[in-house]
């Protein structure tokens, strides 16, 4: 028996369709995903802490659910939108339906709108605040929630997803992915050789731990709050910036670590990563009107001249006018011009606002992993 459930805007917009997740209340910032794929690498990425993502390919769900294909522990995101759900799912790797891993998960879901209207709205309008119930049907009352629930700028969300003890990770990438690294990485791929890499989680996606121990590296998971003295105790041979959600700049803790480990230590960061490390270097962010978020958005390298098509998810970026001397730009956002990639030029420190770990999306930037590789060649 499907339940009525309803998505109030803070500007006011209702849409009203079926609950097919949790029963309940959320608010969150709401926001677009364009991948045609990939919803269950999208439900359990940190990333989306604070926020309600609507699919915009019409029909999700119509491969199931595993439990290979998750990115972290446990989903994280507020609530989930899509147009159609699919009630039948066919695929071998398949464990289960979209809706009973919503409902074991606790996470509101809504199905039978309109996308469409949804996503053009938030493009024209920007992302904004909203309500998910199927408890409360008033449209009165949820419109004055939404207005009255709280934003993403100056939040600290990566708190609420960190990890909270030091981690020794080991687990490696899937048959599939290991492969293909494998087949693009070719004979002259050098090996770290028992490089030590310490992974500073501010909500990571695991395919990126799982990129670093299959080409050979010990790694270690620290919470991204530890200071700057405590990982040189633990005597890296180079350092991980990690994705996570929300707004950077209020995270002035991994700004003063990260500060201090530039020039120290080989440092390479992404999506949240990238930002912090430019922040913690001079740099300024901003909240993008409606964020860039899906499997395929084009990013031009600027040292090869080479487009490659990413997946990313973000709502905030660097800003190119704020950058110090130190900083170039090596990356471009090919949809908006803004920053998608930077280089120290000096110390050995890059970040990219993209994410070449991919899962789910497109492997083009698995370079980076290589490029980071080398440098831990030569030092370990």
């Amino acid at each position: 028996m499907s339940v009525t459930a309803k998505l109030a805007l803070e500007d006011g917009t209702i849409f009203t369709g079926q609950g097919f997740g949790a029963e309940g209340e959320i608010s969150g910032e709401v926001v677009f995903n364009t991948s045609m794929t990939g919803y269950q690498e999208i439900l359990t990425d940190p990333s989306y802490r604070g926020q309600i993502v609507t699919m915009t390919y019409p029909e999700i769900g119509n491969y199931g659910v595993n439990s290979i294909d998750v990115e972290h522990e446990k989903p994280s995101l507020a609530g989930f939108i899509v147009r159609e759900e699919s009630r039948v799912f066919s695929n071998y790797r398949a464990e289960g339906d979209l809706a009973g891993y919503l409902k074991s998960n606790n996470i509101v879901a809504l199905a039978g709108i309109d996308t469409r209207a949804l996503v053009r709205r938030i493009r024209v309008h920007g992302a904004m605040r909203g309500i998910l119930s199927t408890t409360d049907l008033n449209d009165d009352s949820l419109i004055e929630k939404a207005r009255q629930s709280e934003g993403l700028v100056g939040r600290d969300l990566v708190r609420e997803v960190m990890p909270k003890s030091v981690i020794k990770w080991d687990t490696e990438l899937d048959e599939w992915t290991a492969t293909e690294v494998s087949r693009l990485r070719g004979d002259s791929a050098q090996d770290a050789k028992g490089a030590h890499i310490v992974c500073m989680d501010f909500g990571m996606k695991w395919n990126i731990p799982r990129h670093f121990a299959s080409r050979g590296n010990q790694v270690t998971v620290v919470p991204g709050d530890t200071s700057a003295e405590e990982i040189l105790e633990l005597q890296p041979d180079g350092v991980f910036l990690s994705n996570g959600p929300g707004d950077p700049e209020p995270l002035t803790y991994a700004h003063e670590t990260i500060k201090k480990l530039v020039g120290q230590k080989p440092v390479f960061g992404i999506c949240l990563g990238h930002q912090l490390l430019s922040l913690a270097l001079g740099a300024k962010t901003f909240k993008l009107k409606f964020g860039h978020r899906g499997a395929n958005q084009p990013v031009l390298d600027l040292e090869t001249g080479k487009v490659e098509i990413t997946t990313q998810n973000h709502g905030f970026a660097v800003e190119e006018d704020s950058l110090p001397d130190c900083l170039e730009v090596t990356h471009r956002n090919l949809n908006d011009d803004t920053v998608a990639g930077v280089r120290h030029k000096d110390a050995v420190a890059f970040g990219v606002q993209h994410h070449p770990e991919a899962s789910s999306g497109p492997h083009d930037s698995h370079y980076l992993f290589e490029r980071f590789q080398t440098v831990l060649s030569q030092s370990s």
